[in-house]
């Protein structure tokens, strides 16, 4: 019990650390991007996304290791073992530092002939595309090298470590800006340039900050065969489901490039940039949550890591839809405020895409629960082929001509299919979850969403004309998201915890008036 309320207190903790973060960063990032929106022009907008989708296309390979990296650092942190610990992390870095020359030569040679020859960059900007693809290169690779000083950061839950630093990128971002309006260069390569000066700034920062905080972290060339071989045969399995995610992002910004040019990119770039915002508020909760997780289950605690997963996927979701219903139901008017000019497609993109998300917890959530026992192969199997049926299916209906729109489509499908099935199977046969525990997060979600949507949506047709509807609908969407949640979307005895807990709060605070 004890352990429990340390765990929550750790997981409160650090929440507020990434809320801090989050809040302050987005706002920042959102004017960001309405400015950069502005300065670059849609179109080369849309071109600095799909370039830089090429060299995302290419990381897969550091996607699919810094998931066995995290696991790996996390899990043997809960176990004790300071020298398994330290070997662990040495044996990470070195495998890192080789995927990513790797990539390099990958990305200089195949790649840039892809740009070249296939991307479908229009004539007049492509040595500012190739430019552009240079710097990402140069930035991806720093950014691989330093994944398991991120990964410790997590592992050891130093979350106030990403706060601050977080704060300090979007401010750097932010004097991008001021810049860009400054002097007669090309804009979209000092845009590419200056990005890539501060992802390479934020790499080597952490990489300061771990080595003289954590003692495991300080490197030497070491490859201890027996962990890389787990890490491996750990990482191996994700490697199939990062292609695949990699193809439906990266590679669906590069084909639609190339059918629909880059103002349909930039449209659908705009979407998932606020998409992302929105999903903020869940990952920094899943951030704090899956540390205390992977060190539950190492330590033996199988049914508290369990309760854990159940809990936080059921407020993840809520957490996303308290956002993501003032989202959908206010695209059009946030759009406008934001950007001023909104592309064709922005608006139907980003209803789609929030639509795609709620799914989505579910399918990320309940992968903790394979994550934590280090039992990835069923879901590296399986999962996988929707994403690559979905990527071809994608490009035949584009050369078929149907709308870009079909892309969103086949985003919800797959991630309903995945959410609401295959994890929910997958975890009840490997990691020893039963039907009750499943349908005791589907159930109390589906009523919430069920419950929450008819009115909000109501009263945002009749309220949809000036900016005191939106702001009154908005408010009416959040209140009834907060107020289904605790009558109806939580256990009698967590809504009396909470009622205490506030109950006790007013009686401190009107003692010390």
């Amino acid at each position: 019990m004890q352990m429990e309320r340390t765990s929550n207190k750790t997981i409160a903790k650090n929440t507020i650390f990434l809320y801090f973060r989050m809040m302050f960063t987005m706002v920042i990032s959102l004017y960001t991007s309405r400015i950069v929106l502005q300065v670059l022009g849609v179109d080369d907008f849309g071109l600095y996304a799909a370039v830089g989708g090429i060299v995302g296309m290419l990381s897969f390979l550091h996607s699919a290791l810094s998931t066995g990296t995290s696991r790996f650092l996390t899990f043997e942190l809960g176990a004790g073992d300071f020298e398994k610990l330290q070997k662990t992390f040495r044996t990470l870095l070195t495998l890192h530092i080789f995927l990513s020359i790797f990539i390099v030569i990958v990305a200089e040679t195949a790649g840039l002939w892809f740009v070249y020859n296939k991307a479908g960059i229009p004539p007049d900007r492509m040595n500012a595309a190739v430019w552009v693809y240079h710097l990402s290169v140069f930035a991806a690779f720093f950014s691989i090298t330093h994944m398991p000083y991120s990964a410790a950061i997590i592992a050891h839950e130093k979350m106030n470590v990403f706060a601050y630093a977080g704060i300090v990128e979007v401010l750097a971002k932010l004097g991008i800006v001021f810049v860009l309006q400054v002097g007669n260069t090309d804009r979209l390569i000092l845009y590419a340039l200056l990005l890539a000066m501060i992802h390479i700034g934020m790499a080597m920062f952490y990489r300061f900050y771990c080595t003289s905080k954590f003692k495991e972290s300080h490197y030497k060339l070491i490859i201890d065969k027996k962990i890389l071989r787990s890490v491996i045969g750990f990482s191996g399995w994700s490697l199939f489901s990062n292609l695949a995610i990699a193809l439906n992002s990266q590679g669906t910004n590069i084909i639609t490039n190339m059918f629909f040019g880059p103002a349909v990119v930039a449209a659908r770039a705009i979407s998932v940039q606020v998409n992302m915002a929105a999903g903020q508020f869940v990952q920094n909760f899943r951030t704090a949550a899956n540390p205390q997780i992977v060190k539950s289950y190492a330590a033996g605690d199988y049914n508290g890591s369990k309760q854990l997963l159940l809990h936080s996927t059921r407020f993840s979701f809520y957490l996303l839809l308290l956002l993501g219903l003032p989202i959908i139901l206010l695209a059009e008017p946030l759009l406008q405020l934001w950007l001023g000019q909104v592309p064709e497609y922005a608006v139907i993109f980003l209803k789609l895409i929030i639509v795609q998300s709620l799914f989505s917890v579910f399918d990320s959530s309940f992968y903790m629960a394979l994550f934590a026992k280090g039992r990835l192969r069923e879901n590296a199997l399986i999962s996988p082929l929707l994403g690559f049926i979905q990527f071809p299916v994608i490009y035949l209906l584009f050369r078929m001509g149907y709308s870009p729109l079909v892309l969103s489509v086949a985003g919800i499908i797959v991630y309903a299919v995945l959410g609401l099935l295959i994890k929910p199977v997958l975890i009840c046969k490997i990691a020893n979850y039963t039907f009750n525990d499943i349908m005791n997060v589907f159930w109390p979600c589906l009523k919430v969403t069920v419950l929450s949507v008819p009115l909000p949506a109501l009263a945002s047709h009749y309220f949809h004309n000036n900016m005191a509807g939106h702001l009154g609908v908005c408010f009416f969407a959040v209140v009834t998201v907060l107020c289904v949640s605790f009558f109806f979307g939580i256990e009698a005895d967590m809504r009396h915890k909470i009622i205490g807990f506030l109950n006790r709060k007013r009686i401190e605070l009107t003692k010390t008036k």
